[in-house]
């Protein structure tokens, strides 16, 4: 019935503030929807090069991680795949390889998806806190809703479960 592999692949470390933002979008996800078959939800936390398996076994790729572009805390940023190399500041963070870096190998595999990154300016992404900052937490309702719109566009389905679960977690 779904003819495409959707990866959904929230990046970034959980301890150091927002720079976890992409990761707590995935486990909201994982919490809140349930989604077509086609779809599947990645916390890629700091892969890095780990990441090159569930990216080159997909078809289209959303990526959600924080991207400092100079916006305000919590703006959002939508950037297509072209786009990726040539207007991307990327942070300095404890990832292995970013993840422009790690789609570049994809390709180099003859394996990359059609990708679109979901990138989020976040206020603290320095400092250890297993919270986001205000700014980007107030957000993440419309992050998910970008998100979600991305799916639908890629040929993926989803819907809102009544009631939430509540997966028990360390962090």
């Amino acid at each position: 019935m779904f003819d495409k592999h959707i990866l959904v692949l929230g990046v970034g470390n959980i301890l150091l503030g927002d720079e976890g933002t992409g990761v707590r979008l995935i486990q909201k996800l994982e919490e809140e929807y349930v989604f077509s078959e086609n779809v599947e939800l990645y916390d890629g936390g700091t892969l890095g090069l780990k990441l090159l398996e569930p990216i080159c076994r997909s078809d289209f790729a959303i990526v959600v991680d924080i991207v400092r572009a100079g916006g305000p805390p919590g703006a959002i940023y939508r950037i297509a795949e072209k786009d990726l190399s040539r207007k991307i500041p990327y942070k300095s963070s404890l990832h292995e390889l970013n993840i422009v870096e790690t789609l570049i190998y994809a390709e180099e595999l003859g394996n990359k998806p059609e990708t679109v990154v979901i990138g989020i300016e976040p206020g603290d992404w320095t400092s250890w806190s297993t919270e986001l900052t205000g700014p980007v937490r107030s957000r993440m309702e419309d992050i998910v809703a970008v998100v979600l719109g991305e799916i639908e566009k890629a040929g993926g389905a989803w819907k809102k479960v009544e009631q939430p679960v509540k997966i028990k977690r360390v962090v």
